[in-house]
């Protein structure tokens, strides 16, 4: 069993990867399937397009939200390929983080050409180790 850090590593690692092979330019749904298949390779369980519901009034709502990648029922992938990051994106990924009650997310953009620059960590709840 891997603890949150060491899949967080894995992630980094793997989105590197692609984005060193495929470059930027692509749709987000290649980098998504090349992203989800390289995790998968390395040993992580990956869901793609995991439903998300909204709980409200004690009700659960489906209303058509989706994860793009679940790692390992912990860590939620939030993918782009966007001239530029800007806060909806991040909000975008905190929200997630909120309904699904997972401790760790990562917003990953591919439409660059520094990739350093373009992959955010964000914590719920989580204390890095």
């Amino acid at each position: 069993m891997k603890t949150i850090d060491e899949i967080a590593a894995i992630v980094v690692d793997a989105s590197f990867k692609v984005h060193q092979e495929l470059g930027p330019g692509l749709l987000e749904s290649a980098y998504e399937a090349c992203l989800a298949h390289e995790l998968t390779k390395r040993g992580l369980v990956v869901e793609k397009q995991k439903a998300q519901p909204v709980f409200y009034d004690g009700i659960i709502i489906d209303v058509g939200y989706r994860m793009d990648l679940l790692i390992n029922d912990c860590v939620v992938i939030e993918l782009k390929a966007v001239e530029q990051i800007i806060p909806i994106h991040l909000a975008q990924l905190m929200t997630y983080l909120k309904l699904s009650n997972k401790p760790l997310g990562f917003l990953i953009n591919f439409n660059t050409t520094y990739f350093k620059s373009s992959i955010k960590r964000i914590a719920n709840n989580y204390q890095e180790s």
